[in-house]
């Protein structure tokens, strides 16, 4: 399967088959990211209230697309099924000291595709209790949240994944030379957290994996067009 990392918390996720997932999208004008050039059959987002993720209008749309709110699906009964995915949500909270606004509500969300398992932080902005913990545990590939504030603090992300302990571990919503907020820390930070033998650099903006070649201890895989 190829992943792609468009920028924030936004990923295009394609299967063997030609599914194509795409997760919390932003608003490439507010964001500065560039706008999103693939088709998706899902969509899903951890709210619909955050114009940094939550964007699915500006999404390009196959015939019979699903758009899908993460927060909705952990507060009914915690699953929800689609184009034969099976995608499961928990509840999560920005920052309890948002300096922008005051915290909402979102939804953490875990999906298999191809055999691999994969999870996505939302917003999360606050340490995790030991049911979210719980949670992604058991997911080969954590999509996590790499930039400090307004997200989960840099330490907190490193419990995370000594708890978790996925096989690889890629980052998201951290600043680049596009993104236009600069309140948030570079990659550098999240490279921090690990020895350099431990690091892989995709050199684009797209990977492709496949599930019997991920490692068996984690690692960082960087996917990005900084």
């Amino acid at each position: 399967m190829k992943i792609t990392w468009y920028g924030q918390a936004s990923f295009g996720l394609e299967s063997e088959s030609g599914l194509r997932i795409v997760t919390d999208p932003y608003d490439p004008k507010t964001a500065g990211f560039k706008p999103f050039p693939d088709e998706a059959d899902v969509i899903i987002m951890s709210s619909d209230n955050d114009s940094f993720h939550c964007n699915e209008q500006l999404v390009p749309k196959r015939k019979g697309a699903e758009v899908i709110n993460a927060l909705t699906v952990a507060q009914k009964g915690g699953s929800h099924e689609s184009h034969g995915v099976a995608f499961k949500a928990i509840e999560a909270m920005e920052h309890l000291q948002h300096h922008e606004h005051n915290p909402d509500q979102n939804g953490m969300y875990r999906f298999t595709l191809d055999g691999i398992s994969f999870g996505h932080m939302g917003d999360m902005g606050n340490d995790f209790s030991d049911e979210q913990i719980d949670f992604f545990r058991g997911v080969d590939v954590l999509l996590a949240l790499a930039g400090g504030y307004p997200v989960i603090s840099i330490d907190e992300l490193k419990r995370i994944i000594d708890k978790t302990q996925p096989k690889l571990v890629i980052p998201m919503h951290f600043r680049t030379l596009r993104y236009k907020p600069r309140n948030m820390f570079f990659v550098s930070e999240f490279l921090s957290l690990f020895d350099d033998k431990d690091v892989d650099f995709a050199c684009d903006s797209s990977a492709e994996l496949r599930k019997e070649n991920l490692p068996t201890s984690t690692r960082a895989l960087i996917i990005a067009d900084l």
